[in-house]
């Protein structure tokens, strides 16, 4: 509470957190704004007994359950930025494009015009996910309207994008994640509410489990998060005049967990397309194609290949976005530019490869810690029945890294203040 009074004090803080206040409120109201032509009520019982489409909706931000006019959230965005972090990976120009000011900016570009198309190719695919697994969601819907309805989606999802990036320019935390978490919280009354409801002596011995998991979830999370490895540096004598300064000794800190929540995102976005893509080739003219299409979704909904696809993908996107964020060959040039070197090791290529070696050694740390928690819910799920356990241990490892990601903006920005004066 002591970095939110002190923010709170801070007029140019201050502004910050009133006006993401205000975009959460826009999008907050935007989320119970349903399409016409969709039957609510079928839908809320659908969401009820469907865990694949419970997962979409935390994706979305909270915004599928009444299939709101941003019911696709920034799920599109993600996809396109996945997309383009991928080329950079392969592509030496688009790598050389994010070293770079104006390259970041015109691959940032490319990004929100890739996010039309795919929104309208995953609002297809939504639909034609209801029309498959509950008709009478969309029941009487014709193809004007469906049409409509599409360009809904992708106006919807291009409008959420432009608030994310507004959040983000305020540097309180990662815009789009705040999306997502606003999303979770707001609809944590109405899952207390239910399972208050729905609770009779013989599910305490479940409950008492879930509290132990929520409670192990949240320290592991906030841990991990904390975790580094301080690598020691020492800088060359300086001289000062006619006297020589003695070597400075300090240490240069990695992070456990590099990617905070990144890779949870990524990994949810990638394992819903299969299935979504898969529900255009049901009906194909091709008899492969339609029990290719038939066998992905037999697949997905598989509780035990859905959980270890998932763990697989956290733990490869966790390995795959700290390589996004970390360069150790700019970092051992910057040492060695400032006369900085890892004792034991020479400057140059060799500090690369070591703090390459240092960083893959505490990511598989993370990364390991990241898949075992993200399916630890799962297996409690498998356990008790209750599929809303799962879908909680998703949006707690989400809640967890926003607050503390955005907690740590505030009191970075504070620092620089207190720097200033």
């Amino acid at each position: 509470m002591g970095v939110f009074s002190r923010a709170w004090k801070t007029p140019e803080i201050r502004q910050s957190l009133l006006f993401a206040l205000l975009v959460l409120v826009v999008f907050r109201v935007l989320a119970h704004i349903p399409i016409p032509g969709v039957n609510t009520e079928a839908l809320t019982r659908f969401f009820q007994s469907n865990q694949f489409f419970g997962l979409l909706n935390i994706f979305s931000g909270g915004t599928l359950e009444n299939f709101s006019i941003v019911a696709m959230g920034v799920a599109p965005y993600i996809t396109a930025s996945i997309i383009f972090q991928l080329l950079a990976m392969i592509i030496p120009s688009f790598e050389e494009m994010q070293k770079e000011e104006q390259g970041r900016q015109r691959l940032n570009q490319w990004t929100r015009l890739l996010t039309v198309p795919l929104g309208a190719l995953q609002a297809f695919g939504l639909l034609a996910l209801l029309r498959q697994q509950a008709p009478t969601v969309l029941e009487g819907m014709e193809w004007q309207q469906t049409a409509l309805t599409v360009v809904t989606l992708i106006a919807g999802t291009v409008f959420i994008m432009w608030l994310g990036e507004l959040l983000s320019e305020r540097n309180i935390g990662n815009g789009i994640s705040l999306m997502i978490f606003a999303g979770i919280v707001a609809g944590l009354p109405s899952f207390l509410r239910q399972a208050f409801a729905t609770f009779d002596s013989s599910q305490f011995l479940t409950m008492i489990v879930f509290a132990i998991v929520l409670i192990v979830t949240v320290f592991g999370v906030v841990v991990m998060h904390e975790a580094q490895r301080n690598v020691p540096v020492q800088y060359a004598r300086q001289t000062r005049g006619t006297r020589f300064g003695g070597q400075v000794a300090t240490h240069l800190p990695l992070r456990v967990n590099m990617a905070g929540v990144i890779p949870i995102i990524f990994a949810i976005s990638i394992i819903l397309l299969p299935s979504m893509l898969a529900q255009f080739f049901l009906d194909a003219r091709s008899i492969w194609l339609r029990e290719a299409a038939t066998t992905v979704l037999k697949l997905t909904s598989d509780q035990w290949i859905y959980g270890i696809a998932y763990a697989l993908l956290v733990f490869l996107f966790t390995y795959f976005y700290t390589t996004v964020v970390f360069h150790p060959e700019q970092v051992a040039q910057n040492l060695q530019l400032q006369g900085g070197f890892v004792p034991g090791i020479r400057p140059g290529r060799p500090t690369a490869e070591y703090l390459t070696f240092v960083v893959n050694r505490v990511t598989l740390a993370g990364a390991v810690f990241l898949a075992v928690i993200a399916v630890l819910p799962l297996l409690v799920q498998q356990w008790s029945g209750n599929n809303n356990l799962a879908i909680g241990g998703t949006s707690l490892l989400i809640v967890v890294s926003v607050v503390i990601e955005s907690v740590k903006q505030i009191e970075s920005q504070l620092t620089m203040r207190e720097y200033e004066f």
